[in-house]
């Protein structure tokens, strides 16, 4: 985390193009950007008949080091749709430590009139980009963009990936030596897959040897315009005299990537397995998504508003940094959704109430980009939300409210999915290569690859019953709007939450319960919600006629929350229990020892829960995961915060807690 890291800083010559006060350099050429493009890149990594040779299902991964204005991206998305077939895909990984605008980037592109059909979606998803790995879906997922923002050797050492081509595209060597380094020559090396190309505008002698030295076979080839010469180089593997780059623990490689038919069971029709069912019918998989009741999200995923509340650590958790790129993926999502009706960007106050809250919200300042969120005094939280606070708060200028029905229903509209309700899975059968949904003597149906998404009923399944996850009651209250409610215009937090008005009602909430099995709401908490409402806002609570309400006459509904210990949701492949603490049982002994033996995988068998309260923002990025761990793609997140996530963390920690004799220091 780096809240000092600003959008960039730019000044516009009298023709209308950018330059980067930062380092005193163009953005592109000031005789044709466009040819310069692709010529230096797209050319010369052969991307033309790359693209072309491409065959349905499959995709090319191009890499590159500054994104600046989006140009390089653009034109090879351009060249991609001119070029490959229909069912291949472009995914383009791009560092960018200063990320313009949306205002700058606006203008930068209005610059290239042909790219307008490109440009425009890319605008239209280009929100909430904020520090860490932001994922970008374009084209209903047959062109995905991961831009990593923030300092290159700080970010592309966490990417896992394998990537075709790389466009090395910093500023010039001599205005910023940082992105042309060893160290980062020896990233691009580490990423590069198996005939990977690269090439770079430069032709600095220093910048091919280090190049040459990281793995690279450079060679110069005649430049265009003012430029005489530039690289391009192919990648002939990593350096013999150089160590090997450390390999993931096993229990935390990749699965052997599935070979045979891609049709795939989700089991869950809440926010996790609708998400996850569009994340693999984007990648051109069929997917079945089996949901036990009568339609979609109506357990945890259906209140009428769920909030886009970040609580975050100032530490730079694993959590924390899921939550950061997770809200911003659920963000860009909620654009292809009514605004008003399915959700509102309307912001989120979260009151200092207390000494320690007020605390704890100072340091988030300090850590955090005040674009993400900042501090209001009680005069500006009271402008702000439209009503009289008794405190100021944290403010996040991008959250809101969601309806969370709709937006799983779009996510389940995907083409390639197929909803099935009434589908209660009680037992899973594996069927030479398949996976058999049973209900009784009821087979419901079958594929190679199933997701458990079901929240805490995945325990229901051998496959998950280790898992440690638990069910916490939850239960929210429908107030009428009231002429003098409609006042209220951001979400306020306290230790409850509530939202303005959707469709005339507000949502209040929510209670935590950790013992009650019953979903009946109560009475009692309804009263408990009030009281929260009160400590939100006497005035509040005052327009909404809350002292007048008996809470035994009030709507709403209750829902189990499925969370795990340490609060990460679990998502990724599963093993087989038994035979992981067989194959692993050295790590009682000696917890520092890392056992070489592959992990023995459930094939096929992966899980998408433990979100917790945080479904919302946790939840969508998920199913971008799981596709990835399945289809072996560039991870959506950090590699340490995938494996923070992955269900092997509980089986790991568990042979280690067992150990008897601890090892000798």
């Amino acid at each position: 985390m780096n809240p000092e890291l600003p959008n960039a800083q730019l000044d516009w010559d009298d023709q209308g193009r950018p330059h980067s006060r930062v380092f005193n350099d163009v953005y592109f050429s000031d005789l044709s950007g466009l040819d310069e493009t692709r010529y230096v890149f797209l050319e010369q990594n052969r991307l033309a008949e790359r693209f072309a040779a491409l065959a349905p299902g499959e995709r090319l991964v191009i890499g590159e080091t500054g994104f600046g204005t989006g140009l390089n991206f653009l034109c090879a998305w351009q060249l991609f749709e001119q070029h490959a077939c229909a069912g291949a895909r472009l995914h383009f990984i791009s560092v960018e430590k200063y990320p313009l605008s949306h205002a700058d980037l606006q203008r930068a592109l209005a610059l290239w009139p042909s790219l307008e059909p490109f440009a425009a979606p890319l605008l239209t998803q280009y929100v909430a980009i904020h520090q860490g790995f932001q994922r970008l879906v374009l084209d209903a997922g047959r062109v995905t963009l991961t831009l990593l923002i923030g300092d290159v050797m700080e970010q592309l050492p966490q990417l896992d990936a394998q990537v075709d081509a790389w466009f090395l595209d910093g500023f010039a060597p001599a205005k910023n030596p940082d992105m042309w380094t060893a160290e980062l020559f020896a990233e691009l090396a580490r990423l590069a897959a198996p005939g990977s190309t690269i090439s770079t505008f430069t032709s600095t002698g220093w910048v091919r040897r280090l190049l040459n030295a990281a793995g690279f076979k450079m060679k110069r080839t005649p430049g265009i315009g003012h430029k005489w010469e530039i690289l391009r180089g192919d990648y002939l593997g990593w350096p013999a005299e150089t160590g090997a780059p450390p390999a993931a623990k096993p229990w935390f490689a990749r699965p052997p990537l599935h070979q045979g038919e891609r049709r795939a069971l989700v089991i869950g029709g809440g926010l996790a397995g609708c998400a996850s069912a569009a994340s693999l019918a984007a990648r051109g998989w069929q997917v079945s998504l089996l949901e036990r009741r009568e339609g979609l999200a109506e357990e945890a995923s259906g209140n009428p508003q769920g909030v886009l509340y970040l609580k975050l650590s100032a530490h730079g958790t694993a959590l924390s940094q899921m939550i950061v790129s997770g809200f911003g993926h659920t963000r860009r999502l909620l654009e292809h959704l009514q605004r008003g009706v399915d959700w509102d960007g309307c912001g989120v106050l979260q009151l200092a109430f207390d000494a320690k809250e007020a605390e704890r919200q100072a340091q988030l300042a300090e850590a955090f980009a005040p674009d993400l969120l900042h501090l209001l005094d009680k005069d500006q939280a009271q402008l702000r939300a439209g009503v009289a606070l008794e405190h100021g708060g944290l403010f996040f200028p991008e959250g809101g409210w969601v309806h969370p029905p709709a937006l799983c229903q779009w996510l389940a509209r995907q083409p390639g999915v197929q909803v099935l309700t009434h589908r209660d899975v009680l037992e899973l059968r594996k069927v030479d290569d398949q996976w058999q949904a049973w209900d009784g003597e009821t087979l419901l149906a079958s594929a190679a690859v199933v997701v458990l998404a079901g929240a805490a009923e995945v325990k229901r399944f051998a496959a998950c019953a280790e898992l440690p996850l638990k069910r916490i009651r939850g239960q929210i209250t429908r107030l009428p709007q009231t002429a003098a409610s409609a006042a209220l215009s951001t979400v306020v937090c306290a230790e409850g939450y509530v939202a303005p008005a959707r469709l005339g009602e507000h949502t209040l909430g929510a209670s935590f319960d950790f013992k009650s099995q019953d979903l009946a709401p109560t009475a009692a908490e309804h009263a408990g919600n009030l009281a929260l409402l009160q400590e939100i806002s006497t005035d509040l609570a005052h327009r909404l006629h809350a002292d007048t309400l008996a809470p035994e006459t009030l709507e709403g509904r209750a829902a189990f929350r499925c969370t795990s210990p340490d609060y990460l949701p679990i998502v990724g492949p599963l093993a087989d229990h038994p035979a992981f603490a067989q194959v692993y049982d050295t790590l009682r002994k000696d917890a520092r020892h890392v056992p070489q033996a592959p992990c023995p995988w459930l094939e096929g068998v992966y899980v998408n829960s433990g979100h917790g309260s945080r479904g919302l923002i946790t939840a969508p990025l998920s199913g971008e995961l799981l596709a990835a761990w399945l289809d072996n793609e560039p991870l959506p997140l950090p590699r340490s915060v995938a494996e923070a996530c992955h269900p092997n963390r509980f089986a790991v920690r568990a042979l280690i807690r067992s150990n008897v004799t601890k090892p000798q220091r």
